[in-house]
């Protein structure tokens, strides 16, 4: 005799498993799975309509009847998604404007490389309007506040709790009633109905699902902190992207003050946004104007160094290029590069040699940026080809330089994106003179431009050879005062 198929079913909610659990997975009833005849498909799509309410089911197609009537596009009122400044400029560029009520923004980093300082400033700034609640999971509020008065974040409207318990969070918010949560880190948060370690993938999909929706809900803004692991993903790994409406990278060299905030999702506004700060003693600064920071400035043009623009994001940004060319006839020359692509830098040496009769193969090549400036778009070719020929033949550029310009493999110099905008930003600066790829088009007036097509023909534009260094090295040092 055939035995009949059964299965296993929920009596609470009618989901079917294939074998027995003590547990339901889809209502999280206990006890609740039961042995059952095997039903076709259209049984148990009757059955599970049966369990829901009579007044929900359309008894036309089969689904639900909304509880609220879709609306036309035009008679939403957009208001409501206003976005509130947060009262820290460089953030709010990347925001979009700022602060949306009711969205989950996620910002990412490196431990250590400032993210509690920067929203710790957000809150001073946000609870001269309203009322901040800080959550924290990895300090306490002692150690917390000690960080505040170092950084003068305190105000009376920002409310503290050092909490991990997602249930008593949401006990905290629906007391206190802020109009922005803080959530420090959302990888020390645990919700307790849920299994997992605290910072797995488990625990902290289900604590952002919960706080995505007390947002959404109640229109309060959340901002959540958020560790990244080795590779530089954020811990999870990568599960919680799709979760927010807002992914914010904070990055920063440990070795430098310079701290940025790339945009990489915003469902409000653009992605190419950078803002810029400054990690300080005192707390955190904002940087409007970074450009100087990546320049070293000479009394004198030196050999071996040219200024390029580059874009970040929108932001046009300058950056000095520095290459030191040594020695003749080394067997195994060295290649150190520092801030700049080592693929492309060997590429455009390769030109350089090839293309420009300039000997290099027996000469160790240093290639670097100042202040810690990382610089990998094409753009930057050029300048990295005048400033090894510069080095090379100790020729420096005219001075008040910028270079732009792609470099190809034939020793061409291609188009790059954005020219008129890069050379107004050297402009701004006290730039006088640029080196660009022919057709360029319309550049900014006040700037005397030079158009080149190939690298041989930049090449050209290499000044005079530089003095000695030993009149360049200045009067000798003069100490005041001895030693006993």
């Amino acid at each position: 005799m055939v035995r009949p198929k059964t299965n296993f079913r929920c009596s609470a909610c009618q989901h079917v498993l294939v074998k027995w659990a003590g547990r339901c997975p889809e209502c999280g009833a206990w006890g609740s799975i039961e042995e059952a005849p095997a039903l076709s498909s259209l049984q148990r799509s009757a059955l599970q309509r049966s369990a829901l309410p009579e007044a929900r089911v359309a008894s036309s197609t089969g689904g639900l009847l909304p509880s609220t009537p879709a609306v036309r596009i035009v008679d939403v009122e957009g208001t409501e998604a206003k976005a509130q400044p947060t009262g820290i400029s460089e953030l709010d560029r990347v925001l979009g404007g700022g602060v949306v009520p009711g969205a989950v923004i996620l910002l990412a980093g490196e431990p250590g490389v400032g993210k509690s300082t920067l929203l710790l400033e957000v809150v001073r700034q946000w609870a001269a309007r309203d009322v901040a609640l800080y959550v924290t999971g990895e300090e306490s509020a002692g150690q917390v506040r000690l960080r505040a008065e170092r950084t003068d974040a305190l105000h009376e409207r920002v409310m503290i709790a050092a909490e991990s318990d997602l249930a008593t969070i949401l006990g905290h918010v629906e007391q206190v009633r802020p109009g922005l949560l803080i959530v420090d880190s959302v990888q020390t948060m645990r919700a307790a109905d849920v299994e997992g370690i605290t910072g797995g993938v488990t625990q902290v999909r289900a604590v952002t699902s919960a706080l995505t929706h007390l947002a959404k809900t109640s229109g309060i803004a959340v901002l959540l902190i958020g560790h990244v692991t080795k590779d530089g993903s954020i811990a999870g790994p990568r599960a919680l992207e799709h979760l927010v409406d807002v992914v914010l990278h904070f990055e920063g060299d440990k070795n430098s003050t310079l701290r940025m905030v790339r945009g990489v999702k915003n469902r409000f506004g653009a992605t190419d946004e950078v803002g810029c700060f400054e990690l300080r003693e005192n707390g955190i600064a904002e940087v409007s104007d970074p450009s100087g920071l990546f320049l070293h400035h000479h009394n004198d043009t030196v050999p071996g160094t040219s200024i390029t623009v580059a874009m970040d994001g929108k932001r046009p940004l300058l950056g000095e290029v520095q290459a030191l060319v040594a020695g003749n006839g080394i067997p195994s020359p060295r290649r150190a590069v520092s801030g700049l692509d080592s693929a492309r830098v060997a590429m455009i040496l390769a030109v350089l040699e090839r293309r420009c009769a300039l000997s290099l193969a027996g000469s160790e090549v240093y290639a670097a940026t100042v202040g810690g400036m990382r610089v990998t778009e094409p753009a930057a070719d050029l300048a990295i080809a005048l400033a090894v020929a510069s080095g090379s033949r100790d020729r420096v550029l005219p001075p008040r330089t910028v270079v732009l310009g792609e470099v190809g493999l034939a020793g061409e110099i291609r188009p790059v994106p954005g020219v008129a905008r890069r050379i107004q930003e050297a402009a701004r600066l006290g730039f006088t003179n640029a080196i660009v790829p022919a057709g360029s088009g319309t550049l900014p007036v006040g700037v005397a431009v030079a158009e080149v097509s190939t690298v041989s023909e930049a090449l050209t534009l290499l000044g005079k050879p530089a003095p000695p260094e030993s009149t360049r090295a200045g009067p000798p040092l003069s100490f005041v005062g001895s030693r006993a």
